[in-house]
């Protein structure tokens, strides 16, 4: 349990000097960043209103079509549009959707195909706006450094699963320029154990007007999240590429298992190298 606690952190990730130059060509002039910021102000403060008011009596179908068209909403505001390649027709049932993580966008990018129920770490429920979103629409939180709610956060998923419900996972931790791929921590695979539910791995990137890969949606290292909400609302436009993998079965397997499965078939896709794992100690 103390690597299911552990893998939240954040790493320090500078932003790569040869991206520069992709970006100054995307820019957007400042009157229409001003505009997006204040119509995405204004969808958010919409968002809030949902949440409290509707939201509670919904049925899980109808919220997610709500979760579904609010956050397409929100990409057409940002310029952002979302390309899905091998997408199944449907997912497997007891799904676990398990993602690389870029930025606090990715969230909105699943929940406009794919609404999902995220797990999260604790801090994500005092981001302004964003945070507060993702605790009304019923995100679970892991909290570092308590085993008894990382248990009881673990029992929450499952039920979840059981029950139906698309549990949407990323497994680094952690967030990166989507240039490469950060280990996924086994712990947090238990659950797609206990409930015997299947494994989606998505690879997700995102690419600028020229399709070529963009820095712009990155909240990592010392990016802030206005400073985040700033770059993404200065790119004229961007899309979200989604790229749906073989599923895998955790019938069979065991956490660290399927851990290493999901990552190999996600560095593949975006042709980044896997990452290095210590290798198991003999007894």
């Amino acid at each position: 349990m103390r690597r299911l606690l552990a893998c939240f952190g954040r790493i320090s990730v500078p932003i790569s000097d040869k991206n520069v130059t992709n970006l100054k060509r995307n820019r957007t002039p400042i009157p229409l960043r001003l505009i997006r910021l204040a119509r995405l102000a204004l969808h958010l403060a919409r968002g809030l209103t949902l949440v409290w008011l509707r939201f509670p009596g919904l049925s899980e179908s109808a919220r997610d079509v709500l979760k579904r068209l609010w956050s397409r909403k929100l990409l057409s505001i940002l310029s952002i549009s979302v390309r899905k390649q091998g997408a199944p027709r449907t997912l497997p049932e007891r799904c676990m959707l398990v993602l690389n993580h870029i930025s606090w966008l990715d969230i909105f990018v699943i929940d406009a195909s794919y609404p999902a129920t995220f797990i999260a770490k604790s801090e994500i429920r005092g981001w302004p706006f964003v945070g507060w979103l993702c605790t009304g629409v019923g995100t679970l939180y892991i909290e570092r450094g308590k085993r008894a709610e990382a248990l009881r956060a673990r029992q929450a998923i499952v039920k979840e699963i059981e029950r139906g419900v698309l549990i949407a996972l990323c497994p680094e931790g952690t967030t990166t320029l989507g240039r490469s791929l950060e280990r996924f921590h086994p712990a947090l695979f238990q659950p797609a154990l206990d409930a015997t539910a299947a494994l989606q791995p998505l690879a997700l990137r995102y690419l600028d007007a020229a399709g070529l890969h963009t820095d712009a949606a990155a909240y990592a290292g010392e990016t802030s999240l206005m400073g985040s909400v700033w770059a993404i609302a200065s790119t004229r436009h961007m899309v979200a590429e989604l790229n749906l993998l073989e599923p895998l079965s955790s019938h069979g397997q065991t956490r660290r298992s399927l851990a290493e499965k999901a990552e190999a078939a996600i560095a593949a896709a975006l042709r980044v190298p896997a990452p290095q794992r210590t290798p198991r100690a003999r007894h």
